[in-house]
């Protein structure tokens, strides 16, 4: 019917609404990471291991996403907002190492289950807009990352690191409201007659192009990674307080919700592969820049920044979700296993890093490293 084929902007934008109150949440640790290393006594390595802890259950995401395939998904999405809400509200509350690692292990179980089968919904409530609804998709989960340290910040300035419990409620809320908007909507299930076609097929078909977005990822996810869980450590050593530290580091996330948005439509418009290949060169020339300018010029590079270095995100989801599949959720969880797998490796590597030459020397590594991602994405197709 033709009324399948709409955009469905009500539920494309509900979606998205979890996905914002959903890492609002999972924000919360870089802004934290200063405090927790001072009052537990970690290392720098030890941090970013936390960060591994949290991404670990990704491995699991091809299996979660067979699993979606088959059932309602729609469930996933409305509960993994509580559910981080609440182990993310306790990281000020846990007494030591280990009870963070588990918390954080748990919150890497809720996280999986909502980014695996999400994506799949907006590409169903898109039409054929996919590349705009995975913009309005993802400017949700960077949005969230504007508000969630400023959160987080003002909560433990308020309270104090034992009251981050406080913020838990609004997680709790966000899932009521997902559950009355979403209980009811209607997506489109594949017919009893269609042929079936065996998981080894669809990745068969979708690996030329799952090797050249692992390539890219590879290469440069080190540099988000420094920006996104490493800048208010970074700052915050360099001499800047916590506050200006985790204003510096939302100021980056609203600018990337903004490269976000556009991403997708402008992918929509000139193509995904355009799209990549002008970010890859952006994004090693500005962190450069970042890393040696002048204090007073920071703001304005960390904001154009956030305009190029999350349009990764809307254009490779859509060439994941462009590929005709009878198995998407399973697409989406592989392709999110190696996404969280090398952000998790990475975060480990910048610690450790961090504690044996200086987060500025790794910083520089990692700009370096970005630069292998451009010829990557001249291969990509469309």
């Amino acid at each position: 019917m033709a009324s399948k084929r709409k955009f469905q902007t009500g539920n494309v934008l509900t979606i998205s609404f979890g996905h914002l109150m959903h890492d609002v949440y999972t924000s919360f640790l870089a802004p934290l990471l200063p405090l927790l290393i001072q009052n537990l006594g970690i290392s720098l390595y030890q941090a970013g291991l936390l960060d591994v802890i949290r991404k670990l259950p990704s491995l699991f995401n091809p299996f979660i996403g067979l699993i979606a395939d088959k059932v309602c998904v729609r469930y996933f999405v409305i509960l993994a907002p509580a559910f981080t809400a609440i182990g993310m509200s306790l990281l000020g509350v846990v007494p030591n190492y280990w009870g963070l690692v588990i918390v954080l292990f748990l919150v890497g179980i809720s996280n999986t289950f909502f980014h695996v089968p999400a994506p799949v919904l907006i590409k169903q409530t898109s039409a054929d807009r996919v590349g705009l609804g995975m913009s309005y998709f993802m400017v949700g989960g960077e949005l969230s990352r504007t508000i969630g340290p400023l959160l987080i910040t003002a909560a433990i300035s308020w309270w104090g690191l034992s009251g981050s419990w406080r913020v838990m409620p609004l997680g709790i809320l966000a899932s009521l409201f997902l559950y009355i908007k979403l209980k009811d909507i209607r997506i489109v299930q594949k017919q009893p007659h269609e042929e079936k076609h065996h998981v080894k097929d669809t990745l068969k078909n979708v690996l030329p192009l799952l090797s050249l977005i692992t390539a890219i990822t590879l290469f440069r996810t080190g540099m988000k990674i420094a920006l996104t869980l490493y800048l208010p450590t970074y700052l915050n050593q360099q001499g800047d307080s916590l506050w200006f530290a985790g204003i510096s580091l939302a100021i980056l996330q609203f600018s990337g919700a903004a490269g976000t948005l556009g991403a997708g439509w402008i992918s929509d418009k000139i193509g995904r592969k355009s799209t990549l290949v002008f970010a890859t060169i952006a994004n090693p020339i500005l962190m450069w820049l970042f890393l040696n300018s002048s204090e007073v010029f920071h703001i304005p590079i960390l904001i154009l920044l956030g305009l190029t270095l999350f349009a990764f995100g809307p254009v490779q989801l859509a060439l994941v979700q462009d590929t005709e599949s009878q198995h998407p959720a399973f697409l989406n969880g592989v392709y999110m296993m190696l996404n969280f797998g090398i952000s998790a490796i990475m975060a480990v590597l910048i610690g450790l890093g961090g504690d044996l030459f200086g987060l500025s020397y790794t910083f520089n590594i990692c700009v370096f490293l970005a630069l292998g991602a451009i010829p990557f994405a001249f291969f990509i197709k469309n």
